[in-house]
């Protein structure tokens, strides 16, 4: 005997089951209004919970079919690495048939980014140096909409595909350099907050150094991710350099050699006869610092098209798993490092 029809679930029902009113539970249902975000995620649940359709089918995205286009959430655009992240996820986007939309991660309660996705029905996100809230994801995956972390800040993420790239091994090949070049001693400069791919890094230099000079002085400056804090921790270690001497300082980000650089120049001090630069990240800072820095590569616009490929494999109809795509680095050398590659700063 076929069984009676389910009453449709309605949004007086849901409202009763969150304790809001109805008005609150149908702009947090389309994804409008001026929210918080544990609300929206609050009704959401509810609502997925108690079977809430709309016409009869489960709800999904609030607008009908998925949109041609992939959102990138960042905390910050314009700067070189956030450069670097659009132009890989903008190239690979394009390529697959699909647009890109920017969208800023404001990193406060009320932000909303998760609910203006929704509405306009993106096909999947990647999050740049983001780690969603508990809250943010649960409005994201009712409505089906793939998630991909890319280069996280923290190894704690959720159950999400992540890609980022060999940060330690990136600090294994900074430190045998300088050891190489002839350092005699070594500064790391890096930042705090203290984010995973710092730590990696950090790790990574640190053990090599120990692995290959066991007796090895290696001094560490915390800074606030910016050049001129680097500039002025750092400036004690430039006073102290002795002639003869030949410091080899490996800083975390290259905008962090860029205060090395003036530490160096305050002191008198030329790069590369006094002391040996190596940044990370192998953005256009590192080109146009005089002497040319060497850097670590890290393939940014690659791990930003990778993220992409991900989703475009999901918007296929593909079932993404929680496993990491890692792309290796490679250590690029300039004149912050080797007498006789280019033109140097010149020497007190």
């Amino acid at each position: 005997m076929p069984q009676p029809p389910r009453p449709r679930v309605t949004l007086a029902a849901v409202a009763a089951a969150t304790g809001l009113s109805v008005a609150t539970v149908s702009r947090a249902l389309a994804g409008r209004g001026d929210l918080a975000s544990d609300t929206r995620a609050r009704v959401l649940a509810a609502a997925r919970r108690l079977g809430y359709t709309r016409s009869g089918e489960a709800r999904g995205r609030p607008r009908a079919g998925t949109a041609r286009l992939f959102d990138l959430v960042l905390g910050h655009f314009h700067d070189p690495y956030s450069d670097e992240v659009t132009a890989g996820a903008r190239g690979a986007a394009a390529a697959a048939g699909f647009d890109l939309v920017l969208t800023a991660e404001r990193d406060r309660p009320d932000d909303d980014w998760p609910a203006r996705i929704r509405a306009r029905g993106s096909a999947g996100v990647v999050l740049g140096l983001v780690v969603p809230t508990a809250g943010q994801l649960a409005q994201l995956e009712a409505a089906a909409i793939p998630v991909v972390l890319l280069d996280p800040r923290s190894v704690h993420t959720p159950p999400l595909p992540v890609v980022h790239t060999t940060d330690r091994d990136g600090g294994v090949s900074a430190a045998a350099h300088l050891i190489d070049a002839g350092a005699d001693r070594f500064l790391v400069v890096t930042g705090t907050p203290a984010y995973r791919f710092g730590r990696a890094r950090i790790e990574g230099f640190v053990a090599e150094v120990r692995r290959r000079l066991p007796d090895a002085d290696v001094r560490r400056v915390d800074v606030d991710w910016t050049g001129r804090t680097a500039r002025r921790r750092s400036a004690p270690f430039m006073a102290s350099v002795r002639p003869g001497e030949r410091l080899g300082v490996f800083a975390c980000a290259d905008t962090l050699a860029e205060g090395v650089y003036a530490a160096a120049a305050d002191a008198g001090l030329g790069i590369p006869h006094d002391v040996l630069v190596v940044g990370f990240d192998d953005v256009r800072t590192a080109r146009v610092l005089t002497p040319a820095l060497t850097s670590v590569h890290q393939p940014i616009r690659e791990m930003a098209a990778a993220a992409i490929g991900l989703l475009t494999r999901a918007a296929a109809g593909e079932t993404l798993e929680p496993t990491a795509t890692v792309l290796p680095t490679r250590l690029v050398v300039r004149a912050s490092t080797v007498r006789g590659f280019g033109p140097a700063a010149p020497s007190a």
